[in-house]
């Protein structure tokens, strides 16, 4: 594939230099990257209506521009009438060209359609150079067709990246891009 996503171009560019002099890396294999974008959606109502389902993963594989796979329950809880092996969501993982292809959708297209958008809070860390940010409705994506919607469906995004520290990880998503509300420096 000779095509190049440009924000995998910028990385390479822009974004290597700029770390490798911020945080002093004495090799550039040692400035953090972005290794994947992993994409989880929980369905609620999973239990009772089967076909709510069927309809996000296939939203999910329009999203991602790649194939969802459906999730299962590990355990039975029966507050929830919900039985050890049943289908209740579904997620995508996506690496290399596609991620970079939804990261850059994701910055340019989707968060700006979030009503009342001032930025992505910027605590969401695990504390291992990862982020996770959620979005309530999955029709800000412009892939979806509102007319064929039944339910409207909230996602987690993770940001899995090869730093070490959360500042390190912090500044490579700004770096790349990802719009956070405390821009300060």
């Amino acid at each position: 594939m000779s095509f190049t996503p440009s924000l995998k171009t910028k990385y390479r560019e822009e974004v290597v230099p700029k770390l490798a002099e911020k945080f002093q890396y004495k090799s550039i294999m040692q400035v953090p990257r972005l290794d994947k974008i992993c994409i989880n959606q929980g369905i609620g109502g999973a239990t009772q209506d089967k076909k709510l389902v069927d309809s996000a993963l296939k939203e999910l594989t329009i999203i991602a521009g790649q194939k969802a796979v459906p999730t299962k329950a590990k355990k039975s809880v029966s507050n929830f009438k919900l039985r050890e092996g049943m289908t209740i969501g579904a997620r995508v993982t996506l690496r290399d060209e596609r991620m970079y292809e939804f990261l850059e959708r994701l910055i340019s297209v989707a968060l700006p359609r979030v009503r009342d958008f001032r930025g992505i809070n910027d605590k969401s860390f695990d504390g291992r150079g990862n982020y996770t940010m959620g979005i309530q409705e999955h029709i800000i994506f412009p892939e979806i067709d509102l007319d064929k919607v039944n339910k409207i469906n909230g996602m987690d995004i993770t940001f899995v990246t090869t730093a070490q520290t959360d500042a390190e990880a912090l500044e490579l998503l700004k770096q790349l891009g990802l719009p956070f509300k405390n821009q300060n420096n």
